[in-house]
């Protein structure tokens, strides 16, 4: 398979012309990869207006993924997650008027998406920026911040009590997270049939999952019927930080695909990263060429490691194929477990109290899983137990009241107060760390006693909240 931007920034890189445009290093070696970092030059197209080296690419990238239209982005699922709640709140507006004409009541104005609450924090930012309302969809139990585990009878019942509530306006999406930050993995295929039969717009953060694709029995959202859909190619596939891909489906609105890159746009920066698109240009390549095979003796070798952990006595989680989620217990939380695996050279991709996360690729190889293994036999004669009772009870989902929008709290007056000061406040901005940069209060909501146990047991000390109308008079 050809490689364009690749191809083109080699060869730019190996001439000796003088560089008088940006960037400002002009290709001298600082890092070392200088003289491929290049911007929108003759001859090297531009993303947002892609119709040279980027297009043809990008279409290399289609062809692999089997879909009407994949994208690149050079900021990480972040501005694909805003792209494509702009598309769909476009999109739901357009057929909005299209059919019922100019809207009557304030409930028929204001698009809203039905959400599993743990969306990542940019799906909160593009909620502020588009202005839309969020229905939230909450777990029956919850084990864990990263994971919100929905039922299809509970999205049915959903989706037909807020179309009524909505005057018979339909959500503009249901959204998703598949696979979450744990591994696990939603019904993808039947949640897309339940939206599909009421006229509405599955749309997947499937930043975990961008290998999907590529399994002996394909899992991608794009596969299994969802609409629309981000990858974030960087955490999965050899592509450089940042590096993301917007999935649009073959049986998506056409629509999607003809203003894919108008919404692209909106969230991103004119300045994209050409290292960044080199990167997806060649994972192309790599993709092309044998990657399904690869992928398939991986996840023999992470399954051969689960048992073995298994046997050792260690919980481990149902999960997606890539990841090794353990549960922490007696005597060992999941973030000691990661300092101990430290000591041994070890870095996991995330900790908390309960649960240790690690996400595998075929370029960790054999010697990798082994030297895991041989460091988690050493804990496992250190640390044998069960799992408290503490870890095994489910926390409580957070159901705080919505005082305000979304967008009215973000560009409100703001201070950052201790959780302890904040019980009955409003929240400002989304208190979280990435990872897993999901949120527990949602801005615009009213903190109460279920966010701030939750604040206590993630390690949260501080939140963002609205200023009071005091401090505004004392200014």
């Amino acid at each position: 398979m050809r490689t364009p931007i690749a191809d083109f920034v080699r060869e730019y890189a190996n001439k000796s012309g003088c560089r008088f445009h940006m960037p400002g290093h002009k290709g001298r070696a600082f890092l070392g990869c200088e003289a491929f970092d290049i911007t929108e030059i003759k001859g090297a197209d531009a993303l947002y207006e892609a119709e040279g080296i980027i297009d043809e690419s990008e279409k290399n990238a289609t062809a692999l993924f089997e879909t009407a239209r994949t994208l690149y982005s050079t900021e990480g699922s972040s501005q694909c997650i805003g792209a494509m709640l702009q598309l769909a709140v476009g999109y739901a507006n357009l057929e909005y008027h299209k059919e019922k004409g100019v809207p009557e009541s304030a409930q028929e104005r204001r698009p809203y998406v039905i959400a599993a609450r743990n969306v990542h924090k940019a799906f909160l930012y593009a909620a502020a920026l588009i202005d839309f309302d969020v229905v939230w969809l909450y777990p029956r139990e919850m084990h864990s911040l990263c994971s919100c585990e929905i039922t299809t009878e509970q999205l049915e019942a959903e989706l037909c009590r807020q179309i009524e509530l909505h005057h018979g306006r339909k959500p503009a999406a249901v959204y998703v997270t598949s696979p979450d930050y744990l591994g696990g993995q939603i019904d993808i295929a039947t949640f897309a049939k339940v939206c599909h039969h009421h006229d509405t717009i599955l749309a997947v953060d499937n930043a975990h999952g961008a290998y999907l694709h590529f399994l002996d029995n394909p899992k991608h959202p794009m596969d299994l019927g969802a609409d629309i859909c981000c990858d974030s190619a960087h955490k999965t596939l050899p592509v450089l930080t940042g590096g993301a891909y917007l999935q649009i489906s073959k049986q998506a609105p056409v629509y999607f695909a003809e203003h894919a890159k108008q919404a692209m746009v909106l969230f991103g920066s004119t300045s994209p990263s050409y290292l960044t698109l080199a990167s997806l240009d060649l994972c192309n390549a790599y993709l092309a060429d044998g990657y399904e095979k690869r992928l398939a003796v991986t996840v023999e070798m992470l399954t051969a490691v689960r048992k073995e952990l298994q046997e050792m006595g260690w919980q481990v989680e149902e999960t997606d194929p890539l990841k090794v989620t353990i549960k922490a217990r007696e005597g060992v939380t999941g973030t000691a477990l990661a300092e101990l695996l430290r000591t041994a050279q070890i870095e996991c991709e995330y900790a908390d109290e309960a649960y240790l996360v690690l996400m595998v690729t075929p370029e960790n190889g054999e010697e990798d899983l082994k030297r895991f293994v041989a460091a988690m036999q050493g804990l496992t004669d250190r640390h044998s137990g069960r799992t408290t009772a503490s870890q095994e009870k489910p926390l409580q989902p957070v159901h705080c009241k919505q005082n305000c929008s979304i967008r009215m709290a973000i560009f409100s007056g703001q201070e950052t107060v201790k959780v302890t000061e904040a019980l009955g406040r409003i929240c400002g901005e989304p208190t979280v760390s990435c990872p897993p940069a999901i949120p527990i209060a949602v801005p615009g909501e009213v903190i109460n006693e279920e966010a701030i146990r939750l604040f206590r047991y993630y390690g949260i000390e501080r939140v963002s909240v609205l200023k009071e109308v005091s401090s505004w008079e004392e200014q």
